[in-house]
């Protein structure tokens, strides 16, 4: 029987040690009790000898209980790993010294523990809030020790900030001592900084070393050593130990919630700058108190398998980590990442601003903008011509060169499609500046949560974005990308405008010559996913994997130079230029895709004399819809299109067929890819019809250097990690090509996860290939169903509803506990529905025979809503997870509102 201390510490971790004192604080001779959380003897009983030992250091006003998740998952599986978590002196149940310690009596104090523990390495520190700090400092003096450092929301430096807004309230003479020590209130505001909130039993243990004033002192002596300004006491120390971590070449994990109203990412962002090398991994949703909100066990200690082959302490340290600017996977030195998806054969590098550059003295049109931004209403279409655009191009990257933009710094473009966003991609592109694209599909709260996550240093955008940008205070220099009054300029902060660079420059041949040279493998773009599966995420490119992406749309649909293209899908506004192609943007909001008329493509393609057109599927629904309003020149325009390309979600073969009467001589394609691979397969309409019905929606064959397998799957829905090509295996699609992503932006975890297969990308989607090699999606891993008898997945049997009549559009989903859940159908009904209810019996019933005759699934029920919840960047892409929750809430007897 496990005994427990409080909830979660098995009372054989709790010891004290004697230790004695070099503090300033102390006299000479003084020797302090303190409290350890360790699960060392256990390890010893067992006869495990560690691979190394994790020293935890807590902060203010937290103790070692912060730490059991990791004491509790190195006990429970039999990790090789010591895990000693220490309360500091006049904190948790360690002694009371009587004496105000500082930082640098502190960081002292840990090294006094550790001579006496006889940790002589290796040791990976483990710090949050100001243990972060402390447990930094330790690790610049202990060298000989240290092998790794991992880091909870915490700051090492003011970095040109304020103190935090609690913590100046803290430090107020008029508050001080009340707050932190004569009442509990700092204790109590701090733990009601979690999500979720702690259980009672938890918060309570939290308390219970500081349940009097006395038992206090060092929580409120904590607070006033807070060095905020350079005449603090403890301004040196920390400067010292700020500018001292970015000699630590040792492996760093960061794992951050940007919830934390105290350190918030311009805090992560200093640290990056300092620890270079970093893995880190940002929780959605988590806060101040992140091992309370987040499990932090199970990737620190995957972190540590992975990292255990390069330990060498021998050298001072272990061996050099690979410096990734903040990335989300080092990929040499001591940390052992799976390989980088690549592909085999790809060619020689030609960077993405080649063609532009060859192209400097033509005259020709490159970018035609049917809607340009500051034009006065009915003035036309403006365009630029290959010698005009190159020499925007130019003029813009000395402007912002002159403002101080290099090469890695993060822009974050808050711009529409069109020839403002295509010169500024390319400006920066140019210099080597990394450009953010997070569009507003995503929503104010998705999109400020992309923008902080990325952390960009400059930001560019349209007026709304510095509404936007001052309400959420987003990080970055700002630069309008219109012109801008002097009084707005000062409301929204803005330094610079668009138009301010380019005049800055003068327009003389020779005078810009402004040029990084980026390296093919350093970063290039980090382009944000549609968030249609959990938080938008962020996707790194290098320029090697841009110019990768380019060639392969080259090569699969032989876009030559030359070739005229719509672009009415945000991503190919950006490929146009660096294919040779006159690039045209249409009247329309390319966030929101069913703003794009018929007449606005057709009006676009007569501009250009277009040969190709690239929509998504939500767009060209409108399109279709919006057809009868052509005239005979727009007809006209649209026959001379020859390729129509549409992706970003699956197309029925009804809306292609219409698509194509609209486009009589094009091509018609649906490319399948994702934003961390577009494309991978794709597939014509004539070979979507000669593949007829199958389990799912068939994608067609990989493009041109792709290649494509999946991972069978287990009972419990996950997938394996065995590749197999094999046909008719359902399971998880894996992607190996050139133009595979780098890495997931500061998602070390999920990146972790996503190349876990070495050499693969795993792609979330579920599938199979056929016999003639052809790719059926059949939904995604995070949607399908669990039963009793076995795993579903939901495409076919949604595509099987549709065929019924009054069906417009379904969603199957699974309701219940995992192992036994029931499918559940819920559909979008002509005429629509007039609100959420359980679908007529007589619709329910021919639902049910045609889902089961086609598949063999039996539904539980079926629902017929007025709108089934979309994706709402993409207005395609159903969200089957916020369905799942409303249909079980529904069918438990909850009011059924709208999805």
């Amino acid at each position: 029987m496990v005994t427990e201390l409080w909830p979660g510490v098995r009372a054989v971790w709790s010891r004290r040690v004697n230790v004695p004192s070099t503090a300033a604080a102390d006299p000479d001779g003084s020797t302090h009790t303190w409290h350890l959380l360790d699960n060392g003897p256990q390890l010893e009983e067992r006869g495990i000898t560690p691979a190394g030992t994790l020293l935890c250091v807590h902060g203010n006003p937290t103790w070692s209980y912060l730490w059991r998740g990791l004491l509790a998952a190195a006990t429970e599986a039999d990790r090789p790993w010591r895990v000693v978590a220490v309360d500091q002196l006049d904190m948790g149940f360690s002694a009371r010294t009587g004496t105000f310690r500082r930082l640098e009596d502190r960081i002292t104090d840990l090294g006094d523990l550790t001579r006496e523990l006889d940790l002589t390495g290796p040791v990976v520190t483990v710090g949050h809030d100001w243990g972060g700090l402390i447990s930094l400092g330790w690790a610049t003096r202990h060298r000989q020790q240290l092998a790794a450092v991992v880091l909870t929301n915490t700051a090492v430096h003011p970095a040109g900030y304020s103190v935090p807004a609690p913590l100046q309230l803290a430090l107020h003479p008029a508050v001080h001592s009340w707050g932190t020590t004569t009442s509990a209130a700092f204790l109590r505001v701090t733990h009601a900084l979690a999500h979720p909130p702690l259980a009672k039993d938890v918060r309570e243990a939290f308390m219970a070393p500081y349940r009097s004033a006395e038992r206090r002192s060092g929580v409120g002596n904590f607070v006033a050593d807070i060095p905020a300004d350079p005449s603090a006491p403890s301004w040196g120390t920390l400067t010292g130990v700020a500018d001292g971590i970015h000699s630590l070449d040792v492996p760093a994990l960061v794992l951050w919630g940007p919830k934390d109203p105290i350190f918030s990412d311009r805090y992560l962002r200093d640290l990056l700058q300092r620890l270079p090398q970093a893995d880190v991994h940002r929780f959605e949703g988590a806060g101040h108190l992140l091992p309370e909100d987040a499990d932090i066990a199970s990737p620190v200690f995957n972190w540590l398998d992975r990292l255990k082959p390069g330990l060498d302490l021998d050298s001072g340290g272990s061996k050099q980590a690979n410096a990734t600017a903040g990335g989300s996977a080092s990929e040499s030195g001591t940390f052992q990442a799976a390989p980088t998806v690549t592909a085999a054969g790809t060619g020689s590098f030609r960077p993405m601003l080649a063609e532009l550059a060859e192209r400097a003295g033509d005259s020709s049109p490159a970018v035609v903008d049917m809607a340009p931004l500051d034009a006065e209403p009915g003035t036309g279409p403006r365009t630029l011509s290959w010698a005009e655009l190159a020499a925007v191009v130019d003029r813009l990257a000395a402007g912002l060169s002159s403002i101080g933009v290099k090469a890695g710094d993060r822009v974050n473009l808050l711009v529409p499609p069109g020839i403002e966003l295509t010169s500024l991609i390319y400006a920066c592109l140019k210099l080597g500046a990394v450009i953010v694209v997070a569009d507003a599909g995503l929503g104010a709260t998705g999109l400020s949560r992309a923008i902080k996550g990325a952390g960009p240093k400059f930001i560019i955008g349209i007026e709304r974005a510095f509404v936007a940008a001052r309400l959420f205070q987003w990080p970055g220099v700002k630069i309008s990308a219109t012109a801008m009054s002097a009084p707005k300029r000062a409301l929204y902060g803005v330094s610079h405008t668009v138009e301010d660079l380019l005049q800055s420059i003068p327009v003389m041949p020779g005078t810009e010559g402004v040029t990084s040279d980026p390296q093919p493998d350093a970063d290039a773009a980090i382009l944000f996913t549609s968030g249609s599966t959990g938080p938008a995420k962020g996707v790194v490119y290098t320029h090697r994997q841009l110019a990768a992406m380019r060639d392969t749309l080259k090569d699969t649909y032989k876009l030559q130079a030359g070739t005229a293209l719509v672009a009415g899908f945000a991503p190919f506004a950006l490929l146009g230029p660096a294919l040779g192609a006159t690039s045209v943007t249409p009247d329309m909001d390319v966030t929101a895709p069913k703003t794009l008329t018929a007449a606005a493509l057709a009006e676009a393609a007569a501009a250009v004399q277009a040969t190709a057109v690239f929509a998504s599927p939500a767009a060209l629904n409108n399109v279709v819809a919006t057809a009868v309003e052509l005239s005979g020149p727009q007809r006209g325009a649209l026959g001379e299109v020859e390729l129509l390309l549409s992706a970003g979600a699956p197309i029925p073969e009804p809306l292609l067929a219409k698509v194509q009467r609209l486009v009589p001589n094009a091509s018609l394609h649906t490319p399948y890819g994702m934003t961390e691979a577009l494309p991978v397969t794709d597939i014509s309409l004539e070979e979507i019809r000669a593949a007829g019905r199958g389990n799912g929606v068939c994608v067609g064959t990989p493009v041109s250097g792709a290649k494509v397998a999946v991972t069978a799957l287990n009972p419990d829905g996950s997938s394996t990690d065995e590749p197999v090509t094999r046909p008719g295996v359902t399971g998880e699609i894996l992607v190996n090509a050139a133009h595979v992503k780098d890495r997931y932006d500061r998602l070390w975890i999920t990146e972790s996860r996503s190349r876990s297969v070495p050499g693969w990308h795993r792609t979330g989607d579920v599938g199979h290939l056929d016999d003639a090699g052809r790719l059926w999606v059949e939904g995604r891993l995070a949607h399908i169903l669990t039963t009793a008898h076995g795993v579903r997945t939901p495409v076919a049997a949604e595509q099987a509803a549709e065929t019924v009549p009054q069906v417009a559009r379904a969603a199957v989903v699974g309701v219940g506990p995992g192992g036994a859940q029931v499918p559940v159908a819920v559909v979008e009904t002509q005429p629509q529905a007039r609100k959420p209810a359980p679908a007529p019996w007589k619709l329910s019933a021919e639902v049910r025979d045609r889902v089961a005759a086609e598949t063999g699934l039996d539904l539980a029920s079926v629902l017929a809503v007025p709108e089934l919840p979309t994706d709402i960047r993409h207005n395609s892409k159903i969200d089957r997870a916020a369905l799942a929750q409303w249909a079980a809430k529904a069918l438990a007897g909850g009011r059924m509102g709208r999805p």
